[in-house]
Formats: C-alpha cells, structure tokens, sequence
C-alpha cells in the first residue's frame, strides 16, 4: 500500500517538476528589441534573395 502512494508521488511530482521547469523557461524569455528585429528581417531577406538569373521577367 505505502508502495502505491510512493509511486503516485514520483509520477505526480515528476509531471509537476517538468510543468514547473517549462513555465519558468517561457517566463524568462525576454522580448527582442525593434533594432535587432529589424536586422534579422534584413539579414533573412538577403539570405533568401533569389540570384539575378532565376528572377522572373
């Protein structure tokens, strides 16, 4: 009997620590400022830009 509540505790306290451990990574993600947004945006945009070749006409 004692076997099962152990059981349930580490089943349920494991859940409860990986939930714990997940919220306080999403809580201490920090916004990214407009100035290095804007330089991923430019950056994306000339990895992505297509060679003067395959442009269509």
């Amino acid at each position: 009997m004692m076997m099962d509540y152990l059981w349930l505790i580490a089943t349920a306290g494991g859940a409860f620590a990986l939930g714990a451990a997940i919220v306080y990574a999403i809580m201490r993600q920090r916004p990214i400022p407009p100035a290095t947004k804007e330089a991923q945006k430019r950056e994306i945009d000339r990895l992505y830009e297509r060679p003067p070749e395959s442009r269509p006409r």
